[in-house]
């Protein structure tokens, strides 16, 4: 399930708030008991509907202009270090055969926290294109035809690039299992599934090639509310 707080931006206008609030009320009881309960009454009151308001909304879906030839499907597919395994190759092998369809393919460049230098940057650049054009190769191999990218740090960031500039008529994210994914953690395919309005497929990798996403997911919360 996603987490409340999507970003430290929300994190931090989080702890702001609350400081705000546990000031207003110390201050109340200081003047008078009474009025501090009053205030912390009316406060968590507020709390609650603006909670329960921000649950209940839900954004309009992102509409993708179809713009593929006729009867040319066009596929975005997204994923970290499960790029090379057997599952997504099966994923893109498949839909190749079922019809004609267009495949770009997306790795994210990982990158950890702490990881700041450009030197750290273009490693992390380096190690997607070096997954990425393994991939494209492999599928080469076999007469399918797909373009690549290295995308952002954020999966989120990297889906919304691609969707502008390729207008997929399906979109497939690859992660691990569920108890090593921080993509899964973090709601990335609920959320691209909320954001635009094509299909969304889902691909679990379970080879053990796929390991634990790295680092750089721990710290991630997506912008777009969880469906």
């Amino acid at each position: 399930m996603q987490g409340p707080l999507r970003n430290e931006q929300a994190a931090f206008r989080f702890l702001l708030v609350t400081f705000g609030a546990f000031a207003l009320i110390v201050v109340a009881a200081s003047i008078d008991t009474t009025l501090g309960f009053i205030t912390w009454i009316v406060l968590s009151a507020a709390a609650v509907w603006y909670y329960l308001r921000r649950r209940g909304a839900r954004p309009a879906q992102e509409r993708v202009e179809r713009v593929g030839r006729s009867g040319e499907r066009r596929v975005l597919v997204v994923a970290n270090e499960a790029i090379g395994t057997e599952e997504v190759f099966s994923a893109i092998s498949t839909r190749a055969l079922s019809e004609k369809t267009r495949f770009l393919v997306v790795s994210p460049a990982l990158t950890t926290p702490v990881a700041a230098s450009a030197s750290d940057r273009e490693f992390a650049r380096a190690a997607a294109r070096e997954r990425l054009d393994e991939m494209l190769a492999r599928l080469a191999s076999v007469g399918i035809e797909a373009a690549g990218e290295v995308g952002d740090s954020d999966p989120l960031v990297a889906v919304e690039d691609a969707v502008r500039t390729f207008h997929p008529d399906e979109i497939v994210v690859a992660t691990p299992p569920p108890e090593r994914s921080r993509w899964h953690e973090a709601g990335v395919v609920q959320s691209v599934s909320a954001r635009f309005d094509v299909p969304v497929s889902h691909v679990v990798v379970a080879s053990e090639s796929a390991e634990r996403d790295p680092p750089a997911d721990e710290h991630y919360f997506p912008a777009t509310p969880d469906t």
